[in-house]
């Protein structure tokens, strides 16, 4: 199974459709006026694909099991063609399409069985998915693509070159991975002056993202956040929370950590953990969808 361990839960919404096409007319009124000799056909097979959604990970050795919060099946005549459609719900950190599509198959296997005692031509036919919402790819392509960003190290031990930088090079990579362009990659030691020199220079050059990873902690020398509040303009609390939800379902010490962001300027700056799983999960929280707020920019410049 693919390791989904780092995805962020969504809602996600399937909706699936097959068609089952019947041989006469015949065959139509007997399911409307429910004289089927096996019993009320759209009833029964509502049933049966209910349970098809609720055992597909039982039945396709890739699929997650995950909790199904909704599940809807309609029927639709047109004709010789009964056509089903399949709507699956969930909150999770995947997505419901084969869900779905299992529930629509099943569905359609069921009025075949119960339809074939009295009908030789039934044809079950076009199985497809026709819309999937949730998850990171409903919003890769509505981001600005023209981002600019620097990514600064604080580590004394990092700029003394003790110490190999990780945390710095993974950010980057997730940056790059949403087509954000980096500008600089900074390595200084963890002084209050230093930092703030990078904030002022980095918000007075107009760069979009300015991102300290280290610094955050509790010891001593951890100095990050107190050298960049008193530059923000104002903090948004709700992205370190993020932040720290996020990790906490993963290690018990990110309620120690005390990162944040903030906005100076028209600059999103965020001070994230120093470790190199702690910067990358951070990056896996936030991204794509903290870079709504260029969104928001834009709209207040125009207001």
């Amino acid at each position: 199974m693919v390791d989904i361990t780092n995805k962020s839960t969504t809602l996600r919404l399937a909706v699936a459709e097959a068609t089952v096409t019947v041989g006469s007319q015949a065959t139509i009124d007997a399911i409307n006026n429910k004289t089927v000799p096996k019993g009320d056909v759209f009833a029964s097979s509502k049933a049966t694909g209910l349970l098809g959604i609720k055992k597909t990970a039982d039945l396709l050795p890739d699929c997650h099991p995950l909790p199904i919060e909704y599940a809807g099946i309609d029927f639709k005549i047109e004709g010789l063609e009964i056509i089903i459609t399949v709507s699956v719900k969930t909150i999770y950190k995947t997505g419901v399409e084969v869900e779905a599509m299992h529930g629509a198959s099943i569905v359609a296997l069921n009025i075949y069985d119960m339809l074939k005692p009295i009908d030789k031509n039934i044809e079950i036919n076009t199985i497809r998915l026709l819309q999937k919402k949730g998850g990171k790819s409903d919003f890769k392509d509505k981001y600005r693509k023209d981002l600019t960003a620097v990514v600064v190290v604080c580590s004394d031990t990092i700029s003394a070159g003790q110490k190999e930088d990780k945390s710095g090079k993974a950010i980057i990579n997730a940056l790059e991975n949403n087509d954000v362009q980096i500008v600089e990659y900074v390595i200084i030691p963890d002084e209050i002056d230093e930092i703030q020199k990078v904030v002022t220079t980095y918000t007075q050059s107009k760069t979009d993202l300015i991102i300290f990873t280290g610094g955050t902690g509790l010891s001593k020398r951890d100095v990050t956040p107190e050298a960049i509040v008193p530059l923000l303009d104002r903090e948004i609390p709700g992205i370190a929370e993020a932040v720290r939800t996020y990790g906490q379902a993963r290690t018990p010490y990110s309620m120690l950590s005390r990162s944040l962001a903030g906005v100076k300027d028209e600059s999103l700056i965020l001070a994230l953990p120093g470790s190199t799983k702690g910067a990358s999960e951070s990056m896996d929280a936030l991204f794509p969808h903290v870079l709504h707020i260029f969104r928001i920019f834009k709209g207040a410049r125009h207001e």
